[in-house]
């Protein structure tokens, strides 16, 4: 079979169910699991073996791995529901990490793994890593 038969048979199959409700069940621990076994897919596929490393086959394929495809639909959760959320800014009169979102205090380690403060989390990682990217870049092009 034709390596785009084989994509697409993924797509249609394995994609579809692990991509199911991912935003819920992304950050647990049985993900680790369903990520192997996405590995194991990929590696048949692409006829790798057991030990290969499945970095490159990925972006090959054009296929988001488990972590990705958790953090892409959180974003986008994010995203989609920008008024549920506060800055820094709005809560306190703080400079510094003003266009940050707010991270409220929480103990229940239930809300720290939910939607609502992953979400939080990685977009203030995000948004500190493009700040050190964009200096970077301007130091770069400076010299």
């Amino acid at each position: 079979m034709s390596l785009d038969v084989l994509r697409s048979t993924y797509i249609s199959n394995a994609h579809s169910i692990i991509s199911y409700g991912i935003i819920f069940w992304g950050n647990s621990s049985h993900s680790e699991e369903i990520f192997k076994v996405q590995k194991r897919i990929i590696r048949i596929i692409m006829n790798f073996s057991k030990n290969a490393s499945c970095w490159q086959p990925f972006k090959e394929l054009n296929i988001l791995p488990v972590p990705s495809k958790y953090i892409l639909s959180v974003l986008l959760f994010l995203t989609k529901n920008k008024d549920q959320f506060m800055t820094n800014s709005q809560m306190h009169k703080i400079t510094i990490w003003q266009t940050y979102l707010y991270i409220p205090a929480a103990n229940l380690t239930i809300y720290q793994k939910g939607v609502y403060y992953q979400g939080i989390k990685f977009t203030t990682i995000y948004q500190k890593l493009l700040k050190i990217y964009l200096v970077i870049k301007i130091n770069l092009n400076l010299h």
